[in-house]
């Protein structure tokens, strides 16, 4: 399965909303409106969440997440 960093969960979490295609959608509406370094972490996240089937992207626990 897919490792995404505590950045990454941070904005999964932001956009979450209960599906997949959801948050995909989300995502892909705020890109425009993001800065440079932000829109690539948000297309690096939506990159591992398309590599993940329906039942693993169900397993995940989308929450913020504090720096380790």
């Amino acid at each position: 399965m897919n490792r995404f960093t505590v950045e990454e969960t941070n904005l999964l979490s932001i956009y979450h909303e209960g599906s997949k295609a959801q948050l995909t959608e989300n995502i892909n509406a705020a890109l425009p409106y993001m800065d440079a370094d932000m829109r690539e972490l948000a297309k690096r996240a939506l990159s591992k969440v398309d590599a993940l089937t329906e039942e693993e992207f169900a397993e995940l626990t989308i929450y913020a997440a504090e720096e380790v």
